[in-house]
């Protein structure tokens, strides 16, 4: 692999007369020439003008100065222009400098003004240094390897409204001096090779690697560590991905990493906890108390293998990087250390042979076969050449919509497992080749209902068979990956499926076993899954004579259920005003942690005479805003009694800290003080955590107020009585469904809000907070109806149904709501414990 030595800071004068001179005996091109010495320096300086074309390698292409956004691809691209201005050197510590000059493209339209053919330009680190020590105003200036940002002083220096930056392996500049005899002694001194040799060995530039434990905020620094924890690669809500780390070295300093990319390759390639990373240029701060890193200006990684005994082979996708004897000495005391301090798993993936239900692991495998399934979930078909325990769940999906060819014979059908990739998964899944080998992490092995998107394609689920999930999100890191063929994590795998033989790996009869549904889910098609629990004596009719007769009327009726929303069952959570009749949906962790940080600017006292105790928070550089403070209060009324714990009001508290807060006290209410006067925070917002649960008030209906003869007469302080103190119109939880039920005769679409709780024997407030409350309710709805299955198959509901009527736009119209009615056989659910490996 070539390697740019960007550690090699030499300015090297070019004449072109030598090189010819050198042709013969070196036997290559000018050309060529150019190019070696540009793999090994990071600035060239050329002695003839910038006429020829020869001295700048052929395959980078040329962009003008007034084409230039921040969307532009610069890959591969060049500027070009004259300097006109050169700003100083500045220091930011340690071999880190930072230098600012101006570029004019001189051929650009005359009457073009500065604001277009100018432009700034930031270099960091040694080529800062190097641009300073070399390049003079008038020089003639061409760039590549750079990135293009906005220009924070474009409205001030009437320069472009995008400046370039220049930094790490990939960036290089061409400088051709305004005038030659300012260089000829420095041509002079070139013209030997022996002297050439001389001057690289006394500019290379030494890399200091920081302990872990000597790190101190707001500097920038390279470090080496183990990985002990990671997520993969996600996108943000801007253009880049973000990863995070944890990495541990021999100072048993634990420290967070957040990394910042525009491209997903740009990332870290780590296959699994013990890997060996090297990080350049990243920046340290204060989180939460503690150092954590950030990737900044410049930065790069590579990572290695972190078993003891394995090659020492860099993984990155950068084209240049220094990496010497003194870097593989570092990588295997490394390892040493880790073995012996056993952070590396015996173990890091379980297969397939190894696999109990309900568990979380991580599985390396190949790639048989994918499909969509919807655009919310992607079908994955995998083996490890062996042979689950379990009966494997089938999943159906149409023929035409497999991608890959079927390998396996019908005897080995077990050797296949079907993984069902959720969410933010799925646009990694589908750029996945069939044939390549994957590790996916924090896979969930689910028992029973395959919980599948609505498929009509004709597929029951197999009680007690074993099925695959990989949930969205990155929790416990969760993700997936392509292992590349070189991986010595696959070497065993590919050995095992080598031993199949070749018969069996081109049967093509595999193809049909995937392609049809399995045995039928056990439900006998006159089984009643529901069950009416109303007192009315109507006669039970069909969904065509419903909608004939209109509303307003309650009916009974027999139908299945043809398909319901939302999908994602967690959007079916309301809250619901019994005073204005409103209802909202639940807000997100992001949408209430912004109204959080939106409430921690008010930094006034509160004046409310209650008892306060105010704690300092760490400032968290290079932050110039003043030091947080955490401000609890108590009612002294309370506090007489002494019952002070049982109603706490925060301020100036994020949402985390409020719920670590809220787990040990029964009673936490958010808090601000416009003008000095306590009150509860924006009622967007939760007013009221009591451990694990939230509370919401409404809007519209609450009159807030705050005093000291808070909650006179109350024993017991619950949500309600809270609420009451508060002048809190207290929003209930509710779950809200449409279901599309059909029968011989018709469909017809119904509501299921009013009686939602009972029809499902669950809590609207527990399935809020509780997740084995939410699997309750997927449960039921794989039973009414189960992904994949056809309509034959789904089972009767016996339902009482209420006809009303609503106005909307001046139009009335009729509809329907499900009421008095209870789901029979409902099944408890275990809720799912992460494996020691996942925290």
């Amino acid at each position: 692999m070539r390697r740019k030595m960007t550690s090699i800071s030499v300015i090297l004068v070019v004449d072109s007369s030598i090189v010819e001179n050198k042709r013969e005996i070196q036997g290559i091109s000018p050309c060529c020439l150019t190019q070696s010495i540009l793999e090994v320096m990071p600035v060239l300086v050329v002695k003839d003008g910038p006429g020829p074309g020869t001295q700048v390698p052929a395959q980078l292409q040329r962009i003008s100065i007034p084409l230039l956004s921040p969307t532009s691809d610069c890959t591969g691209k060049t500027v070009m222009g004259r300097v006109v201005h050169k700003g100083p050197l500045v220091s930011m510590g340690e071999d880190n400098y930072v230098l600012k000059t101006v570029i004019q493209e001189e051929d650009s339209q005359q009457n073009m003004s500065p604001e277009h053919s100018s432009i700034n330009i930031i270099l960091f680190g040694a080529l800062a240094k190097d641009y300073s020590e070399s390049v003079s105003q008038g020089d003639t200036l061409l760039v590549t390897g750079f990135t293009v940002g906005n220009s924070p002083t474009a409205q001030k220096d009437k320069l472009h409204a995008c400046n370039l930056q220049l930094a790490g392996d990939d960036a290089w500049m061409y400088v051709w001096p305004s005038t030659v005899s300012s260089r000829a002694s420095v041509s002079r001194k070139r013209t030997s090779p022996a002297s050439t040799e001389v001057t690289k060995a006394a500019k290379v530039v030494k890399y200091t690697y920081v302990p872990l434990s000597d790190l101190t905020p707001g500097v920038v620094v390279n470090v080496y560590a183990v990985v002990t924890f990671f997520k993969q690669p996600f996108r943000t809500k801007g253009t880049d991905y973000c990863s995070t780390l944890k990495i541990t070295d021999q100072s048993n300093k634990k420290v967070g990493c957040t990394i910042f990319c525009d491209k997903l390759e740009e990332h870290p390639k780590i296959f699994k906890m013990g890997d060996i990373i090297r990080l350049h240029r990243v920046k340290t701060q204060l989180f939460n108390g503690a150092i954590s890193l950030l990737t900044s200006h410049g930065f790069s990684v590579v990572t290695f293998d972190g078993m003891v005994g394995s090659p020492v082979v860099p993984r990155t996708s950068s084209g240049s990087f220094k990496f010497g004897e003194e870097d593989c000495q570092v990588v295997e005391a490394l390892r040493t250390w880790a073995a012996n301090q056993s952070l590396v798993p015996a173990e890091p993936c379980v297969p397939l042979s190894a696999v109990q239900p309900k568990t979380y692991f991580d599985l390396t495998c190949q790639l048989l076969a994918k499909a969509p399934v919807d655009s919310s979930c992607t079908l994955l078909k995998v083996w490890d050449g062996s042979k689950c325990p379990h009966p494997l769940l089938d999943v159906f999906v149409e023929p035409n919509t497999l991608e890959g060819s079927p390998t396996l014979s019908k005897d080995m059908a077990n050797l296949t497992a079907n993984v069902l990739v959720y969410d933010n998964h799925v646009e990694v899944a589908r750029q996945f080749k069939p044939g390549s080998y994957l590790r996916i992490y924090n896979l969930h092995a689910v028992p029973g209902a395959s919980r599948l998107p609505s498929n009509d394609s004709g597929q029951s689920d197999q009680m007690g068979h074993l099925g695959f999930h990989l949930h969205g999100g990155t929790s416990y890191g969760r993700g997936l990956r392509v292992l590349p063929e070189d991986s010595p994590d696959i070497l065993d795998l590919k050995r095992i499926l080598e031993t199949f033989s070749e018969s069996d790996i081109n049967d093509s009869s595999m193809f049909e076993v995937w392609s049809t549904p399995p045995e039928s889910f056990g439900t006998a098609p006159d089984e009643i899954a529901t069950e009416r629990t109303c007192d009315h004596t109507v006669e039970q009719v069909s969904l065509a004579e419903v909608k004939s007769r209109g509303p307003p009327q309650m009916f009974h009726i027999q139908a299945q259920l043809k398909s319901y929303q939302p999908q994602r069952l967690y959007q079916s959570l309301k809250l619901f005003c019994h005073k204005c009749k409103t209802i909202r949906d639940v807000p997100d962790d992001v949408t209430v942690g912004g109204l959080f940080s939106e409430a921690q600017k008010d930094v006034g006292p509160c004046n409310n005479g209650y008892w306060t105790l105010v704690l300092p928070l760490p400032k968290e550089p290079p932050s110039e805003s003043p030091s947080r403070t955490l401000t609890l209060l108590m009612s002294s009324q309370l506090m007489g009694k002494g019952k002070a714990k049982e109603l706490i009001f925060l301020k100036g508290a994020t949402l985390e800290e409020t719920c670590r807060i809220a787990s040990a006290y029964s009673n936490i209410v958010p808090v601000t003080s416009p003008q000095g006067t306590m009150t509860p925070m924006d009622l967007s917002a939760p007013f009221l955590f009591r451990g694990t649960k939230r509370y919401y008030g409404c809007k519209q209906c609450s009159q807030l107020k705050v005093g000291e003869s808070l909650g006179e007469g109350v024993e017991v302080w619950d949500e309600k009585s809270v609420a009451d103190a508060l002048g809190v119109q207290l929003l209930q939880y509710g779950l809200l469904m449409k279901l599309e039920l059909q029968d011989g005769t018709g469909s017809l679409e119904a509501l299921l809000w009013r009686d939602a709780e009972s029809f499902f024997h669950v809590s609207a407030e527990d399935a809020a907070a509780d997740q084995e409350a939410q699997d309750r309710v997927q449960e039921t709805m794989d039973r009414l109806c189960p992904p994949g299955s056809s309509t034959a198959e789904r089972p009767w509901m016996d339902l009482c149904l209420s006809a009303y009527t609503v106005e909307e736009n001046g139009q009335r119209r009729a509809c329907y709501q499900i009421c008095h009615t209870d789901t029979r056989g409902t099944n408890t659910h275990t809720h799912p414990h992460a494996t020691p490996s996942d925290t």
